[in-house]
């Protein structure tokens, strides 16, 4: 009897059992949260630099809506789901997904914290637990480092001419170390003034190059930090750094100012080791070893590297290297006044490798090398040489008519690395410290009995280590040239800093370049997390009366403000914060927005400033002036340029101030951009809407337009001038920097798409396919750097890899394939192509923080197809252009409004629909 009993409780056991965990299962929704990033799009960083992070996750494909959130974090992952002692947010009915941030026990140094996240979806059914994800802090207080700068012994120092060079030549230092317990883990934090190469044991720590970085030098320094602990062994080991002046201490960062003992090549570093004893810390101090004894003779940005391979040191940064002859360096204190600062985005890093396509031989023994691309990194060069033998390497970015590298462009740079040869056969070597621009190589002082082989050189791509996260393709063959010219543009010169050029004596951030260019840039690549780290940089180098120089880092010490280049300060956050939702670049920036609108106002005399703009730059056919240098800024006058920049970020703060609940700011904002509207128009349109300057120009008509700085009736008459000069110009765009960016929106804006579209695709100078006609890979400087019935600009100020009048980019995935937020972070997503010109398609997919969205169109038999994906947890209001009167179809039935898809609006020639998460095919008649 009683194992009867037994047995049925055992069934009924199970029975509860079961049905409890049916209970569950229909409470719960099998999927989980995917894409786990914190900050700027982080997955598990090392060394990260924000101690009060935000958490962002995407839902799984099928879950349109979360209706609600929990987030826990916890110092150990087994402790997470039934004790989380750093944050519990509980249950918290929102559908935000992005950017959440942290509110719980503040974070500290070193420390690393694990975390989940769970939704509830539109049936408040919760999801599984994601997988755990994790986040490790850097060194986040000057305090934290206990160690000191070292650099070469003061008493080496000579700063006569004579040893000027020897002064700043790269330096080889080491130290070693016992261990006597076996590592459990050990983290390296590691700065340098200048860059630097860590090794351990002989092997190189990371893959990045050229680090920490360039930041503004006298208010940060960045540092970095490695996970080693599978480098180092129980017992003896040995570390090593190389370093050389990288931005530091080169003529790039030092333009105008005379070297000093200071900007020599400094290291600092921290090694913290878990043993089973407790924790061991080594650190840099006077009891390292240095020489500058070693084969890198010298490196230099501009320059190139000089690598003589009969000094190599042998294994100098592994175990029981004799060093006696090295000396002891000296050691420098660390400034309170410079912060030590976890680097805040990824660093520069080989990213692909290109060969050669082609080999010619203009001059006897001096080969050139064609990769067919113009790009930005270093040359790996496997050559046969003899002992003794110096191997030259020099660099162009075109050839001269005679077949010989064109350098004249790359003015005060010499671009040329060398390698001296210890022994007879091949080398193999790539510089270590320089970077530079080209696509073509010249090799000179090769073994004299060798033929040149395409094997002997390849192409080592660097640039800062992002993903690219948007596509565009389209049905017309130049259009995706240009596409590809300006994604290789991007690469080439987002090096650590965004860089007008990356192969002439600049190199340099300057602050225009970057705002106009900054849209389409992260269209093309995933970047928030490097704009976010530019404009701290652009903060800490901002003066006290609000001016934001001309170049970032401020290396020349301009403190003179440009109406389009120091307005980056209020474009660049706003931008930011459109592109990913995220609050937190407002908050950080809006001090540094009010303060350039405060400079602003310090030169406004009767409502409208009166400062300095480095202008339309590089407009085609400017007025001749006697000192052609003179003309760069273009036509466009300076008053009006610098009127029309600050009405627009008076008009971008006023938004992130509503964003970031400042009512009295709107209040004041709203007020100063009425009254600078009306006085720019009163000052620079009569009342027929034509300029009133002397020289008519295109921009300046578009800055009045794409600004909204006239009133309704006096919009439309400029438009009519507008339309009218740009048929003078023979519907050919006139624009510069400043101009060509805002061209198509302006145009589109007012109704001319078509017109816009006849400009895009002209085939003459000035337009984008005549670079392409002449052979380009990248976007240019100039709309006339080269013609090949022409040959170069006669001023050597003619970059071949310039990013800013690709600005075209941002247009091309907003319109011609209509991806676009309506509101911040892609929350609502705006799917409104417009076919136009030569195109039969055209389609681009974009990375959101909430996905994949995607936008494909094709016209073929006079049927209109447009086929879309919208991520979870959105809505898209997609707008569908077609013949009048025709009827939509959805999914291939007749479109109706369901719970999936409302109409919104129809017209006689375009549906207006507001859709959920999913994929959808569109197909109407068109005209």
């Amino acid at each position: 009897m009683k194992q009867k009993i037994k047995a049925r409780l055992k069934v009924n056991l199970n029975m509860f059992i079961f049905i409890l965990l049916l209970s569950c299962t229909a409470n719960t929704v099998q999927e989980k949260p995917l894409e786990l990033t914190v900050s700027e799009g982080f997955k598990n960083p090392l060394g990260f630099y924000n101690s009060k992070p935000s958490f962002s996750w995407q839902l799984p494909n099928g879950i349109a809506l979360q209706t609600a959130y929990q987030i826990k974090v916890a110092s150990q992952p087994e402790i997470l789901q039934d004790n989380p002692d750093l944050w519990n947010s509980e249950k918290v009915n929102s559908d935000q997904t992005t950017f959440v941030k942290y509110e719980g026990i503040p974070l500290e140094s070193r420390q690393k914290v694990y975390w989940q996240v769970k939704f509830w979806d539109t049936n408040k059914k919760a999801s599984q637990w994601s997988e755990i994800a994790s986040l490790e802090l850097g060194l986040l207080e000057n305090g934290d480092w206990k160690g000191k700068w070292i650099s070469l012994p003061s008493n080496e120092l000579n700063e006569t001419d004579r040893h000027k060079q020897l002064l700043f030549r790269p330096q080889y230092m080491r130290k070693e170390i016992a261990l006597n317990e076996k590592v459990k883990k050990a983290r390296l934090y590691v700065t340098a003034k200048g860059v630097y190469d860590f090794f351990i044991n002989g092997k190189k720590v990371g893959d990045d190059v050229m680090s920490p970085g360039w930041t503004p030098y006298k208010k940060r320094i960045s540092t970095l930090t490695y996970d080693v602990t599978n480098l180092l062994e129980q017992g003896n080991n040995t570390l090593g750094a190389t370093v050389a002046e990288g931005w530091y201490g080169g003529r790039v960062n030092l333009r105008y100012v005379n070297k000093t003992p200071e900007h020599r090549p400094h290291l600092l570093c921290q090694l913290e080791i878990e043993t089973e004893e407790g924790i061991k810390t080594f650190v840099t101090d006077n009891s390292w070893k240095v020489t500058q004894n070693g084969p890198i003779r010298s490196s230099k940005i501009y320059d190139g590297e000089f690598y003589d391979a009969n000094l190599e040191l042998g294994e100098w940064s592994s175990n029981n290297y004799d060093h006696s002859k090295w000396l002891q360096v000296s050691e420098y204190k660390i400034a309170d006044t410079i912060a030590l600062l976890p680097k805040r985005f990824a660093g520069v890093k080989d990213m692909d490798v290109l060969s050669v396509k082609s080999i010619t031989e203009p001059v006897k023994g001096q080969p050139i090398f064609n990769f067919e691309q113009n790009n930005v990194g270093v040359p790996m060069v496997k050559v046969p040489m003899k002992k003794g033998d110096t191997l030259r390497i020099r660099f162009a970015e075109m050839l001269n008519p005679d077949g010989t590298l064109h350098t004249k462009n790359y003015r005060g740079a010499r671009s040329t690395d060398y390698y001296v040869a210890a022994k007879d056969g091949m080398v193999e070597w790539r510089p270590k410290f320089t970077f530079h621009g080209y696509q073509f190589i010249e090799l000179k002082g090769y073994a004299p009995s060798a033929t040149p082989q395409k094997e002997w050189v390849s192409a080592i791509v660097q640039h800062t280590d992002f993903n690219l996260n948007g596509t565009f393709t389209s049905s017309h063959e130049k259009l995706n040239k240009l596409q590809n010219n300006i994604s290789w543009g991007l690469r080439s010169n987002f090096f650590d800093v965004p860089t007008d050029c990356p192969q002439r004596d600049e190199r340099w951030g300057w602050t225009g370049d970057a705002q106009v260019i900054a849209p389409t840039a992260i269209y093309n690549a995933d970047m928030y997390a490097f704009w976010a780290g530019y404009a701290q940089s652009l903060r800490e180098d901002q003066l006290s009366n609000g001016v934001i120089p001309p170049v970032v880092p401020n290396c020349f010490s301009n403190e003179k403000g440009y109406a389009g280049w120091g307005d980056v300060g209020v474009v660049v956050p706003w931008e930011l914060y459109f592109r990913t939702g995220d609050i937190g670049i407002l908050e950080d920036n809006y001090d540094m927005m009010l303060g350039w609108l405060d400079y602003y106002a310090s030169i406004t005399e009767n409502d409208l400033p009166k400062g300095a703009t480095i202008g339309d730059w590089l407009q085609p056919y400017p007025i001749p002036k006697e000192n052609f240098r003179h003309m760069r800024g273009g036509d466009t006058p300076g008053n009006l340029i610098t009127a029309a920049y600050y009405a627009y970020s008076v008009e971008l703060t006023m938004k992130s101030a509503e964003v970031l609940g400042k009512t009295e700011d709107v209040k004041k904002l709203k007020e100063l951009h009425s009254n600078l509207k009306r006085a720019f128009e009163n000052k620079f349109f009569d009342k027929n809407g034509h300029v009133t300057a002397a020289v008519e120009t295109q921009t300046q008509y578009l800055m009045a337009l794409q600004y909204d700085l006239l009133s309704k009736d006096i919009d439309q008459k400029a438009l009519v001038h507008l339309k009218r000069f740009i048929g003078e110009c023979d519907n050919h765009l006139r624009t510069g920097f400043l101009g060509t960016p805002i061209l198509p929106f302006a145009l589109d804006k007012m109704g001319e798409v078509d017109l816009m579209y006849t400009i895009l695709f002209q085939e003459t100078y000035p337009s984008w396919f005549h670079s392409i006609n002449q052979g380009a890979t990248t976007t240019w400087e100039r709309w006339d750097s080269y013609s090949k019935e022409t040959g170069f600009k006669v001023e050597p100020m003619n970059s071949l890899n310039h990013y800013a009048y690709g600005a075209i980019g941002q247009w091309l995935y907003e319109r011609v394939a209509g991806l676009k937020p309506l509101k911040a972070g892609y929350k609502e997503i705006g799917i409104a192509p417009i076919p136009g010109g030569p195109l039969t398609s055209a389609k681009a997919s974009y990375n959101t923080p909430y996905g994949k969205v995607s936008s494909a169109w094709e016209i073929n038999n006079g049927v209109f197809e447009l086929q879309i994906t919208v991520p979870s947890n959105t809505t898209a209001q997609v707008e569908i252009p077609l013949k009048e009167n025709a009827p939509l179809y959805l999914n291939d039935a007749e479109f109706k409004t369901t719970p999936e898809g409302t109409l919104l609006e129809q017209t006689k020639t375009a549906y207006i629909i507001k859709v959920l998460p999913g994929i959808y095919t569109f197909k109407t008649d068109y005209k």
